[in-house]
């Protein structure tokens, strides 16, 4: 069997922005879910995890959706990509996968989308090897939407099948999204060598774990689309600042304001980087958008506040909350040289408060969904 391999990513700034059409840097990471799979022409699909030991998953083609609710749950996941696939008219003949995941699963490293990327470009090869890398993405994220029954943006899609090593990707989400086909600046791969600066990223899984199919990220969503229909626009994106006082539910300011400061802070991080600027330059932005979202979109949880804090503490340049909230990972900024005492900063405020140890380690931007052979 041939395998492919998508990675999970951590997004440096732009949270909670994709699905209000706004601006995302995210970065790949070097962790990955690798999908084996191989055509078998019988009608049926396979399915078995490494993760999962002792679960086979087996169901035709056909039957994907009346069978939808008799799968466990991880397994929605790539089946419903199988689902999208048959649904935009790719045969599938029959397939049978084998999934082994290394990105830690609810920890805000986008798991589940590099889940479903890996089988969506591994089935891309096998029977549908003309779709555009915007199809893979919409592929992915319907998988996810609809089948999985988590309402994500492309945030997370479009890394793990967008994202190049030693960059960061700008996305404009409306851009790339546009109906008639990506607009010219769309993607924009943005050199960030943080080596080169003496740096390093420093990520904090606090064992928090967070679930995107639970309420509160869609009930965010909801709140940040009545706030854009109370101000008359499409989606936040269209919103300035100064506008956000005509929103009289404080509720609803709040959720707007987040969104609003943070796509101009994602825009001054790419301005800065852009121009070459030291990368120490943008941590006062990543600590600001960690700010906005415990204060504003109140999407935090005292595990990821307290990792911040410990980081900032022992000296990081800037740290935040990654992912969609509610658990789940911190990232930092911090001197090479820094890394040590900060990763045990973190885990020593962990222990007194009586914490479970963070898993704590260093990411740089890697390659997204490839075939491995």
């Amino acid at each position: 069997m041939d395998r492919w391999i998508a990675p999970g990513r951590v997004n440096i700034i732009g949270e909670h922005t994709d699905y209000n059409d706004g601006f995302v840097l995210p970065i790949a990471l070097s962790l990955g879910v690798v999908c084996a799979a191989e055509r078998t022409g019988d009608r049926l699909v396979r399915l078995t995890s490494a993760q999962r030991r002792g679960e086979r998953v087996e169901v035709g083609v056909e039957d994907l959706a009346a069978q939808r609710e008799q799968v466990p749950a991880w397994a929605r996941y790539p089946l419903g990509v199988v689902h999208e696939f048959a649904r935009a008219g790719h045969r599938v003949d029959g397939v049978r996968l084998e999934i082994d995941g290394a990105v830690p699963i609810g920890a805000g490293l986008s798991s589940s989308a590099a889940l479903c990327c890996a089988v969506t470009v591994a089935l891309r090869d096998l029977f549908a090897p003309a779709l555009t890398a915007r199809e893979l993405v919409a592929i992915a994220r319907a998988a996810e939407n609809g089948f999985a029954g988590v309402p994500t943006g492309i945030l997370d899609q479009s890394a793990s099948i967008l994202c190049t090593a030693g960059h960061a990707l700008f996305l404009d989400v409306r851009a790339y999204t546009a109906p008639e086909g990506p607009k010219p600046g769309a993607v924009e791969q943005i050199p960030f060598d943080l080596s080169a600066a003496g740096l390093a990223l420093v990520v904090a899984d606090t064992g928090h774990p967070h679930d995107l199919a639970d309420g509160g990220y869609a009930e965010r969503r909801a709140q940040c689309e009545a706030a854009a229909k109370a101000l008359g626009v499409s989606a936040l994106r269209d919103v300035a600042e100064a506008q956000l006082p005509r929103l009289t539910d404080p509720l609803l300011r709040r959720r707007a304001t987040h969104v609003v400061t943070e796509n101009a802070r994602v825009l001054a991080v790419v301005d800065k980087l852009r121009a070459g600027a030291d990368p120490r330059a943008i941590g006062a932005l990543l600590t600001a958008s960690h700010e906005s979202l415990r204060a504003d979109f109140q999407v935090s949880a005292p595990a990821l506040d307290l990792a911040v804090t410990a980081a900032l503490g022992a000296g990081a340049h800037g740290a935040r909350m990654v992912g969609g909230g509610f658990g789940g990972s911190v990232l930092a900024l911090v001197d090479q040289a820094d890394t040590a005492a900060v990763t045990a900063r973190i885990a020593e405020r962990f222990a007194a408060a009586r914490l479970p140890a963070p898993r704590v380690f260093t990411v740089e931007p890697a390659a997204g969904a490839r075939r491995l052979g």
